[in-house]
């Protein structure tokens, strides 16, 4: 039998009073679980909420309209569920607006057909229907600019390579397997990381060309640009392109184009056909001058000796523009809010604050999260060497120690989830192994619905990375893929339908669970060693 499965055999064979070190202290309570449990799987609002979300508001993009439409939501939803401290807290110059409202593609020869794609974010749209003949251009570099200068006024400019058609070699929709799973509780030996002078260079080369190209792009007369998208089956993923910074150029009228609509344009430019093309985007800047966006906050107020320390939930609320952003991450978002409702319901009187927050600009950087924590819980001082202050702070080498805010020692745990609506089948410990026993612990009630591993794998790329960085616990769950990763990611499919309404009561349980241990644990969340 798959060993996680064994662990768990023995677990329930010893019972909690069996067990020895950290976990044996874990005291799990059990009428509070099945209150959490009943609320979740027998009243839930988790898919009205989302619903909202997604098919009432829309896509979230940072600074648009529809992600003000969400904190304003969010905050009277949270209101009425009778949470405490519901607030949006600014986070400075997040650039300019952005909205479109429809884009139009068709060829009219070699024959006459309409082709899928959408804007990038961020750029500008085309001032009606214009026409214009498509051209194939690489324009990677400086040499290329010179290259092309004076032969592409009027043109629409195809910059990517074609791509052969290739079959998934992978289901559509996946589930983890007890195989997979044991394979999760494998470590595998980090790599170092380092200083890539090469890797710099070209980093630094490409943030170069982007304002030349977009200016070079307005100077020249190009009418749009076209690239290919990075799936095929008809699917347009797109994100951002121009910019959204005030005084910046934006570039021309940037579409990604479905891979096999673009293939098709491709092929006959090879064989030498003129290709003629027929498009309006309607886009547009909202505002003159950046802007800030906002966190969207609220509270479950301690009632214990430690009230004043808190225990932190999150999920970032902006999406992409293509579909309506409900799995990356409005299911997120539908889940944290719907484990606090859930606490509140059931009349839960935690001794730590649980404070939960819906941030903003994450796609961009994790811009909503990294503010939070520099304003209130640490900061890493300043570089003052010129090369690393040149460089995004993801890439500095040796930022030193971070300097502790106020909320430094206050918080507990931050928990997280941006892996699509998947439901959750265990927890990412981070490398933190004094919490690994507290975890198996919390996750026992939880077998029966499929959570049931603890790894000390580290996973990236969204908020609690913002927290895990200053030496403050965060903590993301492991969820069931679906088809996050092969039809929903930052895709025109990112919608309601692709949301699993069973996976996400079980997320929203198992969130509340944890919430409220570690709010109730006598003392805070083990933290990892200072490195």
């Amino acid at each position: 039998m798959m060993k996680h499965l064994l662990w768990t055999a023995a677990l329930l064979a010893g019972g909690v009073a069996g067990l020895s070190g950290a976990s044996a202290q874990e005291r799990v309570d059990l009428d509070m679980t099945a209150r959490i449990r009943a609320e979740a799987f027998h009243r839930s609002q988790v898919m009205a909420t989302l619903s909202h979300l997604t098919d009432t508001i829309g896509p979230r993009l940072t600074n648009s309209p529809g992600m003000s439409e969400a904190n304003r939501w969010t905050r009277q939803q949270m209101t009425e569920w009778g949470l405490s401290n519901v607030r949006d807290e600014a986070v400075d110059d997040l650039g300019r607006g952005w909205a479109f409202t429809d884009a139009q593609v068709e060829m009219l020869s070699p024959r006459t057909m309409p082709l899928h794609a959408l804007p990038k974010a961020w750029t500008p749209g085309t001032s009606g229907t214009v026409e214009g003949d498509a051209i194939f251009v690489k324009l990677e570099s400086k040499q290329d600019l010179e290259q092309w200068k004076g032969k592409l006024r009027g043109k629409i400019v195809f910059v990517d390579d074609a791509r052969a058609y290739k079959s998934a070699d992978k289901p559509d929709t996946q589930r983890y397997t007890d195989s997979e799973l044991d394979e999760m509780l494998s470590f595998p030996m980090p790599k170092d990381r380092g200083f890539d002078p090469a890797m710099m260079a070209r980093f630094r080369a490409r943030m170069e060309l982007a304002p030349l190209l977009n200016q070079y792009l307005i100077d020249e007369g190009v009418l749009a640009t076209v690239s290919i998208s990075s799936w095929n089956d008809g699917i347009v993923r797109v994100t951002g392109g121009g910019s959204r910074k005030a005084g910046e150029a934006v570039g021309v009228p940037a579409l990604v184009m479905a891979a096999e609509h673009y293939n098709t344009v491709m092929r006959a430019l090879k064989d030498k056909r003129p290709v003629r093309l027929r498009l309006k985007v309607d886009a547009q800047f909202l505002d003159a001058a950046n802007q800030p966006g906002y966190n969207t906050i609220a509270e479950i107020p301690g009632s214990g000796p430690q009230r004043n320390e808190i225990v932190m939930l999150g999920a970032h609320m902006d999406s992409w523009h293509a579909g309506s952003g409900a799995n990356d991450n409005g299911a997120g978002v539908a889940v944290m809010m719907e484990a606090m409702r859930i606490l509140k319901a059931i009349g839960a009187r935690p001794n730590r604050t649980i404070r939960i927050a819906l941030w903003t600009g994450e796609e961009q950087g994790l811009i909503g999260s990294q503010a939070y924590v520099a304003r209130h819980v640490a900061h890493f001082p300043e570089p003052t060497d010129p090369e690393q202050k040149a460089i995004p702070a993801f890439f500095r080498q040796n930022k030193g120690k971070p300097i502790p805010g106020t909320e430094f020692e206050r918080i507990s745990a931050y928990y997280n989830l941006d892996n699509g609506s998947g439901r959750i089948r265990g927890i990412y410990a981070q490398e933190n192994l004094a919490a690994a026993p507290i975890f198996e612990e919390w996750l026992r009630p939880w077998h029966d619905v499929g959570a049931t591993i603890v790894t000390q794998r580290n996973t990236g790329s969204t908020d609690h990375v913002s927290f895990d960085a200053v030496g403050v616990p965060g903590f993301q769950f492991v969820q069931d893929p679906l088809d996050y990763f092969t039809h929903a990611h930052h895709s025109d499919l990112d919608t309601l339908d692709h949301a699993v309404e069973d996976d996400l009561k079980q997320a929203a349980a198992i969130v509340a669970a944890f919430a409220y241990n570690t709010a109730m644990r006598p003392q805070r969340m083990p933290r990892k060693p200072v490195q």
